[in-house]
C-alpha cells in the first residue's frame, strides 16, 4: 500500500507535488535521489500520521538517506505551506544533531513555517542567530516573512525588533518590506506613517501595480480618499501604458515580474514603527507628485478602452473597489459614479463587491429608489448581491418606513454578521407603532442564532416596555404585563452578558413612567444611580428629566420636587426641558409664584421661554379663571416671536369651553388663524361642544366646517379650491362607504389624523344636509370673528394708550 502511494505521488510530482490543501510545490525543490524518501514523510504528514512521519524522518537520517540540506527541502517546504511548525522544529533539531549544514533555503522555509504557525519568538531567535554564521547570507525574504507574520498577529514588539535587526545588518528594504510596513501603519491608524512610507518607497522605486494596490488599500482604510484616488489614477496610467507585468507565484499570489533589488537603508531615513507619530496628519505631499498623466487619467469622458491582461484587470478591480467603498464611507456619491464610468471605459467589469460599495454610496445620497435601480442592474448582469448589500438596502427601507420591502431584504440575507439591519427594522417598528412585526423579526434573529447587541435591547424597552400607551392609561393588568416583559428583556440581557447603557436605562424608565408604575420607576432610578456611580460616570440630566416628566404626568408633584432638589444637590444642571417640566409641576400645586421663579432662573441660565413654557404658565392662571392674564401671556408670546403650537391655544379654548366663555373662544380661534397655526381635532371638538352646549347649533356646524377646512390648509382659499375635486369625489360626497372607510384608514396609518378627522367632519356635515363652501374665510362666522377680534384689539390698545398717557 505504501509502495503504491509512493508511485502515485512520484507520478504526480513530475510537474508539481500537491498537498491536501491543493497548494503546488515545485518539483525542482528537492534532489531526485531523496525524492522517494521525502515523499514518504510528506505522505504520512498529509494523512495526519505524525508518529510515523517522525519515525521515518529519524530512520532515514540515521541510515544517511537524508544527509544534506537539500534532502530536507521538500519536507520543510510542505510544512511551511501547511503550516506545521512543530514538525519543522523536530526536523531542525534532527538536522542540528546530525550536524547537517543548513543553507539559505532551509532557513527561509523554517522561518516561514514558524511565522505561519505563530511561533514568532522562535522565528526571531533563529533570524538573530543567523548573524553568528558567516556562511549564511542574510536574504531579505526572511525578514519580510517575519514582518508579515508580525502584522498578522499584531505584534509590534517583534516587528520593531526585526526592523532594528535589519538596520544593524544593512539588509535594506524592497517593495514587499514597504507593503508589510503599511499593514502596521493601518493597524495603528497612522495616516502620516503611510505617507512617510510612500515618500520613502517612491524615492527608491517606480512603484509597481501590486505595491500601488497596497497603498490604495491603506489610504482608504485610513479615510484619505484624495490620496487613494490619486494613487488609483497613477495605477490606471501604468496599466494603460503596460509598464509592468503581473504574474502569480506557486501560492497563487500576485507579484510584479521585475528585478526587485533591495535598497540599502539610509541614515537619514528611519521607518521604525516606534518612531511614527500617532497624529493623523494630512498636510503631506500629494501622492501624484511623480505622475505626468493625471489630467489624462482623470478625463473620464475620453478614456480609451485598453486591452488589459487578466491579472492587471483583477488588481485594478480590487483597487477601484477599495476607493468606491471609501466613497460610500464618506458619502461621496459623485466620485463613486465617476469611478464606475471609468471602470466601464477601461473594460473592467464591476464585481459584486464593486456594486456593494456603489449601492451604499447611492443610497446614502440619492435614496432608496436609485439604490433599487442599481440592484436591478446587478441582477441584469447575473450578479448576486452580497449580504452586506442586502443589509444596506434593508436599512434604507427601514429609514423610509418601507417595512415590507425591508423585511424582504432581511429574509434574503443568508449569513447575517451583525444585528444592525435588524435593529434598523425594530426602530422603524417603534416609529410606526407596530410591535407585532418586531416580534416576528426577533423570532428570525433567534432562528438565525444572531446575538442581539445593546442597541437591540434599547429598542426592545421602547417597543415592549409599556402595554397600553399611547392609547390608554396604564391599569393593574397592563402594569403586570409590562413588568413581565421588562423582566424577560433584562433576563435575556444577562444571558448574553450585556449591561444597561444610558439609552436603555432611559427607555426603561420612560416605559415605567408611561404605564404609571411609580414605585418601580423610583426603584430603577436608584439602581441606575448606583450603577453609574460605581462606574464613575454620570447619570445625566436627560434621565432625571424622564423621571420628572413621569412623576408630573402621574400628579406626583411632591416626589417630583424632591427628585429636582436631589438633582440640583448632585451637581446636575437643569436644561430647558427640566425647567418646563417643573413649571408644569407648578400647575398641579397651583403656585404661579413658584412658576415665575423657575422662569427667572431659566432666563438667568441662558434659556428662553418656549411655547411649552407659556402653556404651563397659562394653565396655572386658568385654574383661577384669570382669562385676562392668560390672554396677556398669549399676546406676549406672540410678540416675542416664539414658535407657537396648537396646544398653547387649545389650553385656553378648553378652559373657556368648560366655563362657557364664548367670547374667549372666538378671540383665541381668530388669533390662531392670524398666527397661521392650523387647528386640530381637539380644537374642533372644544369649539363645536361650546356652541352646542349654549344652543347655537347652526353656528356650531358652520364653525366645524371652517375649522375642518383650516385643518386641511391654513393657506389661502385657492389652495382649498385646488383640492376640492379630489376630496369631494373620494371622501365627502362619495357613496361607496367601504372605499371611503379604506381611504380614511390609510390616512390614519400614514399619521395624517388631522386630515382624516377634517374630511370625516365635512362628510358628516354633507350627510346631514348642511350647506358649505370651500371658501372658509368668506363664511359669516369667520368674518364675524375677524371683526370682533379687530374691535377687541382696538379696545386693548386704547386702554394701554390711556394708561400710558396717565403715567406721563
Amino acid at each position: 500500500m505504501l509502495a503504491l502511494s509512493q508511485k502515485l505521488y512520484t507520478a504526480s510530482a513530475s510537474a508539481f507535488a500537491i498537498d491536501y490543501k491543493g497548494t503546488r510545490i515545485c518539483h525542482g525543490c528537492f534532489e531526485h535521489g531523496s525524492e522517494s524518501w521525502q515523499l514518504q514523510i510528506v505522505n504520512a504528514l498529509r494523512l495526519g500520521e505524525r508518529t510515523r512521519a517522525s519515525s521515518l524522518l529519524s530512520d532515514l537520517v540515521y541510515r544517511n538517506h537524508l544527509s544534506r540540506a537539500d534532502d530536507f527541502v521538500y519536507v520543510l517546504d510542505f510544512c511551511a505551506r501547511l503550516p506545521d511548525p512543530l514538525f519543522v522544529l523536530e526536523t531542525w533539531r534532527i538536522m542540528d544533531e546530525k550536524e547537517i549544514d543548513m543553507n539559505n533555503r532551509c532557513y527561509l522555509l523554517i522561518i516561514r513555517a514558524l511565522c505561519k504557525g505563530g511561533y514568532l519568538e522562535q522565528a526571531f531567535n533563529l533570524v538573530s542567530s543567523l548573524g553568528e554564521n558567516p556562511d549564511i547570507y542574510h536574504i531579505l525574504p526572511m525578514y519580510n516573512n517575519f514582518l508579515g507574520a508580525c502584522a498578522q498577529t499584531h505584534s509590534m514588539y517583534h516587528a520593531n525588533n526585526c526592523l532594528d535587526l535589519m538596520e544593524l545588518r544593512m539588509v535594506g528594504k524592497n517593495e514587499v518590506t514597504y507593503t508589510e510596513l503599511l499593514k502596521f501603519a493601518v493597524l495603528q491608524q497612522n495616516l502620516s506613517a503611510v505617507h512617510e512610507i510612500w515618500k520613502e518607497c517612491t524615492k527608491c522605486y517606480n512603484v509597481s501595480l501590486v505595491a500601488l494596490r497596497r497603498f490604495i488599500w491603506s489610504f482608504t482604510r485610513l479615510g484619505d480618499l484624495k490620496s487613494a484616488y490619486e494613487a488609483l489614477q497613477q495605477m490606471v496610467s501604468l496599466a494603460i501604458h503596460g509598464k509592468f507585468t503581473i504574474s502569480k507565484n506557486a501560492q497563487g499570489k500576485l507579484f510584479t515580474s521585475r528585478l526587485d533589488i533591495p535598497i540599502p537603508s539610509s541614515s537619514t531615513s528611519d521607518l521604525g514603527l516606534k518612531n511614527f507619530s500617532m497624529a493623523n496628519e494630512t498636510s503631506v505631499p500629494s501622492v501624484f507628485e511623480n505622475c505626468k498623466d493625471m489630467e489624462k487619467c482623470a478625463n473620464f469622458g475620453i478614456m480609451p478602452k485598453t486591452q488589459l491582461s487578466g491579472s492587471v484587470t483583477k488588481v485594478l478591480r480590487w483597487s477601484f473597489n477599495d476607493v468606491i467603498h471609501a466613497c460610500a464611507q464618506t458619502q461621496n456619491y459623485g466620485l463613486s459614479e465617476k469611478l464606475m464610468l471609468q471602470m466601464q471605459n477601461l473594460g473592467v467589469e464591476p464585481s459584486c463587491s464593486t456594486y456593494d460599495g456603489f449601492i451604499r454610496a447611492v443610497v446614502f445620497e440619492r435614496g432608496l429608489r436609485d439604490g433599487m435601480k442599481v440592484l436591478k442592474l446587478m441582477e441584469k448582469n447575473n450578479l448576486k448581491p452580497y449580504d452586506s448589500t442586502l443589509a444596506t438596502l434593508s436599512v434604507s427601507c427601514s429609514k423610509d418606513l418601507e417595512l415590507d420591502l425591508a423585511e424582504l431584504f432581511l429574509d434574503q440575507i443568508s449569513q447575517p454578521r451583525h444585528s444592525h439591519p435588524y435593529n434598523a427594522f425594530l426602530e422603524a417598528c417603534d416609529t410606526m407603532d407596530q410591535p407585532e412585526r418586531a416580534v416576528q423579526i426577533l423570532a428570525k434573529m433567534k432562528q438565525l442564532k444572531l446575538k442581539p447587541d445593546i442597541r437591540t435591547y434599547e429598542l426592545l424597552f421602547s417597543l415592549f416596555g409599556n402595554v397600553n400607551a399611547p392609547y390608554e392609561e396604564g391599569n393593574m393588568l397592563s402594569q403586570v404585563d409590562a413588568a413581565k416583559r421588562i423582566h424577560a428583556i433584562e433576563t435575556d440581557m444577562i444571558r448574553n452578558g450585556i449591561q444597561h447603557s444610558y439609552i436603555s436605562t432611559r427607555n426603561l424608565l420612560k416605559a415605567l413612567g408611561t404605564e404609571g408604575m411609580i414605585r418601580e420607576l423610583m426603584h430603577y432610578l436608584h439602581v441606575a444611580e448606583n450603577r453609574f456611580s460605581r462606574s464613575n460616570t454620570f447619570i445625566g440630566t436627560p434621565i432625571y428629566n424622564t423621571v420628572l416628566h413621569s412623576l408630573v404626568e402621574a400628579k406626583e408633584s411632591h416626589m417630583a420636587i424632591e427628585i429636582y432638589k436631589t438633582m440640583i444637590l448632585c451637581g446636575y444642571r437643569p436644561d430647558i426641558a427640566t425647567y418646563n417640566i417643573m413649571i408644569d409641576c407648578c400647575s398641579i400645586i397651583r403656585c404661579f409664584k413658584s412658576a415665575c421663579t423657575l422662569v427667572s432662573m431659566m432666563i438667568r441660565n441662558g434659556f428662553y421661554p418656549q411655547a411649552l413654557t407659556y402653556t404651563s404658565l397659562i394653565k396655572i392662571l386658568l385654574v383661577y379663571e384669570n382669562f385676562n392674564e392668560a390672554l396677556n401671556l398669549l399676546d406676549q408670546g406672540c410678540s416675542e416671536g416664539i414658535e407657537l403650537d396648537v396646544l398653547l391655544f387649545n389650553t385656553i379654548i378648553q378652559a373657556a369651553c368648560e366655563k362657557g366663555r364664548m367670547d374667549i373662544i372666538e378671540l383665541v380661534v381668530e388669533q390662531m388663524h392670524r398666527e397661521r397655526v392650523p387647528p386640530d381635532s381637539s380644537t374642533c371638538g372644544y369649539v363645536f361642544s361650546a356652541y352646542v352646549d349654549n344652543g347655537y347649533l347652526t353656528t356650531a356646524m358652520e364653525a366645524l366646517q371652517v375649522l375642518s377646512m383650516r385643518m386641511i390648509s391654513e393657506e389661502n382659499d385657492s389652495t382649498l379650491e385646488e383640492k376640492r375635486a379630489l376630496f369631494e369625489e373620494d371622501f365627502i360626497l362619495s357613496e361607496d362607504l367601504e372605499a371611503v372607510d379604506l381611504r380614511l384608514v390609510e390616512l390614519f396609518e400614514d399619521s395624517k389624523e388631522d386630515l382624516a378627522v377634517a374630511l370625516m367632519n365635512l362628510r358628516w356635515s354633507a350627510i346631514v344636509g348642511f350647506p358649505f363652501s370651500w371658501l372658509p374665510n368668506a363664511s359669516q362666522w369667520a368674518m364675524r370673528l375677524s371683526r370682533t377680534y379687530a374691535l377687541a384689539k382696538n379696545k386693548i390698545d386704547f386702554k394701554l394708550n390711556v394708561r400710558w398717557r396717565g403715567l406721563v
